[in-house]
């Protein structure tokens, strides 16, 4: 039985991989990262209206969750949606990923909720990018409410 256990656990993989999806299923939608970044944005409007340390706390704390989450879903178009061929609708497509993630970072940082409304901003252009390639149609299950 101990060369089994040692063999079954050679056999084991070594890291562990996530990913959006394992197929890859084809679903991809910016609305994803703008609805975590609009959390951001909630939550650094309640944290300036609120003194209480310990909400504070548990605030920045959250806003630090959506923002990882908001980051993941952006890398997850850029690096999975978003081909070579689309560079010739959107030039400004990896600069415009590039400021975006980078922005995420400064929201994690930041209480400063003009940070937030950038994030959002970059996220609208984000989705424009996602438009101009034809996501709607080539990523969406018909029928989707607009």
């Amino acid at each position: 039985m101990n060369v089994i256990n040692q063999f079954l656990r050679m056999l084991s993989p070594k890291v562990v991989v996530r990913a959006h999806c394992d197929l890859p299923c084809g679903v991809y939608d910016p609305e994803q990262a703008r609805i975590e970044a609009e959390s951001c944005y909630k939550i650094v409007e309640k944290y300036a209206g609120n003194e209480d340390v310990a909400f504070r706390t548990r605030a920045i704390h959250i806003k630090e969750e959506r923002a990882e989450l908001v980051k993941h879903h952006l890398d997850v178009l850029w690096h999975d949606y978003f081909k070579p061929e689309h560079l010739e609708k959107v030039p400004n497509l990896h600069d415009l990923f590039w400021q975006a993630t980078k922005q995420v970072s400064k929201v994690k940082a930041s209480t400063d909720l003009a940070d937030a409304k950038k994030l959002l901003d970059l996220i609208d252009q984000v989705d424009a990018a996602w438009k101009a390639t034809g996501g709607n149609e080539k990523t969406r299950v018909a029928g989707r409410p607009s």
